[in-house]
């Protein structure tokens, strides 16, 4: 497995503000971390790690290198004991430009393939290995917490809608470009966005038209949840959230993403009869006795010492 940084000084507040020098941390300036060249990862406070989009010269456009870290690094995350929960941004000026058009047309526009039916088969695993890139967040068994400053273009809006929560910025805008530059959306927006807006006629019409929606109507409309004045209150507000969520059991948090995700795409006679052949099991963990002792206590959950998994 590849390595990822030596983690950073860990914050020691207990309470909910991390403090100033923490959402710092978060912003890296030595570029990407090795062996990602479009990836900056780092630890500002115990349990949380930070991956921001790093191609800030480029506005953060998702060049071939990014389409398999992201899997990579993601892949890593899902098994490392020490991580709870994932905070996303990016660098620069805005959050990301969408896919680098530069860079992935000879994948798109120039196949290979010795017939139509080759040609389109090479095609359909290209089209299915990117779509990985953002499937493999939604099941990172941690919580993904997404923030977004400036502009979210294109497959932007397919890596934010497989994340669990999303915040941004007054400035923020958001746009699902596909059409503007001629295909269908083909990395997840189209199949997410949907559930995650509403309205079917809002999402209809953010797709057909590739009209910007700005930050009060994307809180409106459910796609975030909150909305911050600048980036420096956002990312000191993902980071309090992720300092909440890693609080709490392992066990808890991660069963209840898992759950959340499959009641999504299921009945929910289908919902709670996997959630009761999941908690027959994970019901039988001493995270329940530490969290029910705290409660009666009257002590927080940051002060309980549960098992890292």
């Amino acid at each position: 497995m590849l390595s990822f940084a030596v983690r950073s000084a860990l914050a020691r507040s207990s309470g909910l503000w991390f403090g100033l020098s923490s959402v710092r941390a978060m912003s890296s300036v030595g570029g990407a971390t090795p062996p990602f060249t479009t990836l900056s990862i780092t630890h500002p406070a115990q349990s949380i790690t930070h991956v921001q989009l790093h191609r800030p010269e480029k506005r953060n456009a998702m060049n071939r290198a990014f389409w398999s870290e992201m899997v990579d690094c993601f892949n890593q995350i899902a098994g490392d004991p020490e991580c709870r929960v994932v905070v996303v941004s990016g660098a620069g000026k805005i959050f990301t430009a969408g896919i680098d058009l530069m860079d992935m047309a000879s994948d798109v526009l120039q196949p290979e393939g010795d017939d139509t039916a080759r040609t389109s088969w090479n095609l359909r695993k290209t089209i299915s290995k990117y779509q990985e890139t953002f499937s493999v967040i939604e099941r990172c068994p941690k919580p993904v917490v997404v923030a977004v400053h400036g502009a979210c273009v294109g497959g932007g809006v397919d890596l934010i809608t497989a994340c669990d929560i999303r915040l941004c910025t007054q400035d923020a805008w958001f746009q699902v470009k596909e059409v503007d530059v001629g295909l269908a959306a083909d990395v997840g927006t189209l199949q997410r966005l949907p559930k995650v807006i509403g309205s079917r006629s809002l999402v209809n019409e953010l797709a057909l038209t590739a009209r910007k929606m700005y930050a009060d109507e994307a809180k409106n409309s459910g796609l975030v949840s909150r909305v911050f004045e600048d980036k420096e209150a956002m990312m000191a507000g993902a980071l309090e959230m992720a300092g909440e969520i890693s609080a709490r059991s392992p066990v808890a948090v991660q069963g209840t993403k898992v759950n959340l995700i499959y009641s999504r795409d299921h009945s929910v006679a289908d919902g709670l009869d996997y959630m009761a052949t999941w908690n027959m099991t994970m019901l039988q963990t001493q995270d329940v006795m530490k969290s029910a002792q705290a409660s009666i206590e009257k002590k927080s959950l940051k002060t309980v010492p549960f098992s890292k998994l």
